[in-house]
């Protein structure tokens, strides 16, 4: 443990150890970030920066935190998801690594209510960050309506999430963003894999660790078929359910359709479903008319970022004070004669009711993260205030590398063959 500690507030310092050794079991799967720490330890490419993440506070979380870190950063992290922070991972940010490294300063509680979030997000931006870290643009939307004072100090941001990236390009276009962000959701090795199986496994361990219904045979709706929801749709298939998807727009629809789901409307879906997950980034996709229509025992679940997706208010008006816990992360809404089942508060479910993605997608999506920071560093003079995508040569670097730590080589193209595809002279 560090001799003095940063600047904190936690649950309880005491889980450090346990946070540790959980910590260290993520790193065993994170070969791409580690390879990216060993060159950071070197070369200090972030030394003198000061970084403000507001990102789920997890065991992978950690070692991204301490990637930037060995760089020279000097990093204070928050919670971007009041259910989500794995209370023995912040301790042991905070207590240091058990090599000796420093402690990282952290203000994340599980459970925290909508106050001590906001002051949380307010002490990491008390650290007069040079770049901002967010998952769900809290930080950047903070930093513009209360504290637009420090906006001059800001060389650039990252966002990790499909919900900040909306919010961050709606700023954009009125022309409201002051400061320059990489949208590192939008890397290819980001959200196919992150957002597809990550999301999918851990949403679908989610749901069977709070409720430990069986999947086979169940009637399961899954609202939204962007790369989330494409992940949640197919394991929930890949586990025997009957999958219907939702979808506003005509081309994922279409798409959804010859992936071999059944397409519906939520007015459809809702007396038909069982099991019911949001993955929409939009809000009241489940509401008041399509309660009153779910059948005795349904299940709903959230997989977007906020908690916005199932119109929760409508839920308890319906069910006017006849709540309950009726399993650990599960609460019971009863009103017409029927019980309604919600996972997690309609919070982020595989964060609020399980660990979130595995540390090996996770690998991906932090590097990603580690590298577009290095990067902004290097060109900061050079960038305007929009939302920018992560550069074609970080996304192949770090698939290049994930590859190579798999033990996996690719085919090398032939003379001839590179030839062939850079030249315009040859046809049929």
């Amino acid at each position: 443990m560090a001799t003095t500690l940063p600047r904190h507030d936690i649950a309880d310092l005491g889980l450090a150890a346990e946070g540790e050794r959980r910590i260290a079991w993520a790193e065993r799967e994170m070969p791409v970030l580690r390879t990216i720490r060993e060159r950071f330890a070197s070369d200090r490419p972030l030394a003198g920066l000061r970084i403000a993440a507001c990102l789920h506070v997890t065991t992978e979380t950690s070692n991204l935190v301490r990637t930037l870190q060995t760089g020279g950063a000097d990093v204070v992290l928050c919670a971007s998801n009041p259910l989500s922070t794995q209370d023995d991972a912040a301790a042991a940010l905070v207590a240091g690594s058990d090599a000796g490294g420093p402690g990282i300063a952290v203000h994340a509680r599980r459970g925290e209510d909508r106050d001590t979030y906001y002051e949380h997000i307010d002490a990491a931006l008390d650290h007069l960050p040079h770049i901002t870290m967010d998952d769900g643009a809290d930080l950047v939307s903070r930093l513009h309506t209360t504290r637009a004072g420090q906006l001059r100090d800001i060389r650039g941001g990252t966002e990790e999430t499909t919900t900040g990236v909306i919010r961050l390009r709606a700023m954009a276009a009125d022309k409201a963003l002051r400061y320059p962000i990489v949208a590192v959701n939008e890397a290819q090795t980001k959200h196919l894999f992150d957002n597809r199986y990550g999301t999918g496994q851990s949403t679908v361990d989610a749901i069977m660790r709070a409720t430990n219904i069986l999947l086979a045979g169940r009637k399961a709706v899954v609202a939204g078929y962007g790369w989330v929801g494409r992940g949640i749709a197919s394991r929930l298939r890949g586990m025997g359910a009957h999958v219907a998807v939702i979808e506003v727009n005509p081309v994922r629809g279409l798409e959804a359709l010859m992936d071999g789901f059944t397409v519906m409307t939520a007015a459809e879906a809702a007396p038909w479903g069982e099991l019911f997950v949001t993955a929409t980034g939009n809000v009241n996709v489940f509401r008041e008319e399509h309660f009153r229509a779910m059948r005795d025992g349904a299940i709903m679940a959230n997989s977007g970022h906020f908690d916005s997706e199932i119109h929760i208010p409508a839920l308890r008006k319906l069910a006017a004070g006849c709540e309950r816990e009726v399993r650990e992360n599960v609460h019971e809404f009863e009103f017409d004669g029927k019980r309604l089942e919600l996972i997690a508060e309609g919070r982020l479910v595989n964060l609020g009711a399980a660990e979130g993605h595995p540390a090996a997608v996770m690998d991906m999506s932090f590097a990603n993260q580690a590298l577009a920071v290095e990067w902004l560093v290097k060109n900061a003079e050079s960038l305007v205030p929009q939302v920018y995508t992560v550069p074609a040569e970080i996304d192949g670097e770090v698939a290049r590398l994930k590859l190579e730590a798999l033990g996996v080589h690719l085919e090398p193209m032939t003379e001839e063959q590179a030839r062939y595809v850079t030249s315009w002279q040859e046809g049929t």
